[in-house]
């Protein structure tokens, strides 16, 4: 089996653009036999009005609430389509939003019948005038939450700290059981020369947690390669020292190029094996 369970399409609207169909065309020729179309769900208008900083960062978060029902008959004719040639899992990339839980659940439960395989990612913190994104670019990850918990690290240790809180929460039957990239925290360590960015012994702690939760109640985690085309990233989510930790356990990774492009379709791969 080789699986690509991380993959986005010409929906997201901080994409390429490029038809979903060359994706999993491209995804054929490097031999997967198993691949996963993951797009962001849409983000609830209460939460955009509670979020700040980079407007683009909310307005391109997420899908249109009016492209959830065309995304959905899109996949599923592809599914169809090349059945022979692949396995297609139909499905999303969820986001888990403190405080809007039932808006989720509710999501997931009036299209979960339609879903094949999700992930359940954190993209947004508790930050400066509201939520705040972690991943659009240094200065706003700086301006919004750095700085707003006091340094890297402590930023890092609340991003944790909600992956647990991600992992206990209520989202219903529907709820994903993979993690997405779980060190996001980490995309832009190499932006902060005069801040410590290595993971902090609580965050060690932290990770921990996550993997023991994980190994019990059977969570996948996201072995997700796009970090290591980051400019101030380098490394894959998660990176190898909590990798070897993730294998003593026993923990089910599954690769994803989190691909955005049909050139990002199976970028990393090798990584994984190693």
């Amino acid at each position: 089996m080789k699986r690509e369970g991380h993959t986005h399409t010409e929906f997201c609207p901080h994409g390429s653009g490029e038809d979903v169909e060359l994706f999993i065309l491209k995804a054929i020729e490097l031999g997967f036999t198993e691949y996963s179309i993951t797009e962001h769900n849409p983000l609830p208008k209460r939460f955009l009005n509670s979020a700040a900083g980079e407007k683009e960062a909310l307005v391109t978060g997420g899908i249109n609430m009016n492209d959830v029902e065309p995304y959905l008959k899109k996949m599923h004719y592809l599914k169809k389509k090349y059945e022979n040639e692949i396995k297609i899992n139909v499905g999303f990339e969820v986001d888990y939003l403190p405080g809007f839980e039932d808006w989720t659940t509710d999501f997931l439960n009036e299209y979960g019948e339609q879903i094949d395989d999700s992930i359940l990612s954190l993209h947004f913190l508790e930050g400066n005038d509201g939520f705040r994104s972690i991943d659009y670019s240094p200065k706003d990850y700086d301006r919004g939450i750095v700085q707003y918990y006091g340094s890297f690290q402590k930023a890092q240790e609340k991003y944790y700290s909600t992956l647990i809180q991600l992992m206990d929460a209520d989202l219903g039957f529907h709820k994903p059981k993979r993690i997405g990239h779980i060190s996001l925290c980490q995309k832009f360590q190499r932006f902060f020369e005069q801040e410590e960015t290595w993971l902090s012994l609580t965050s060690m702690n932290l990770i921990d947690q996550i993997l023991d939760k994980a190994k019990v109640e059977q969570y996948e985690l996201d072995f997700n390669t796009a970090g290591l085309y980051k400019e101030y990233c380098g490394e894959t989510y998660p990176p190898v020292d909590v990798m070897k930790k993730v294998r003593e356990k026993g923990i089910l990774c599954v690769y994803g190029s989190d691909a955005h492009s049909i050139d990002d379709v199976g970028r990393g791969y090798e990584h994984f094996l190693r």
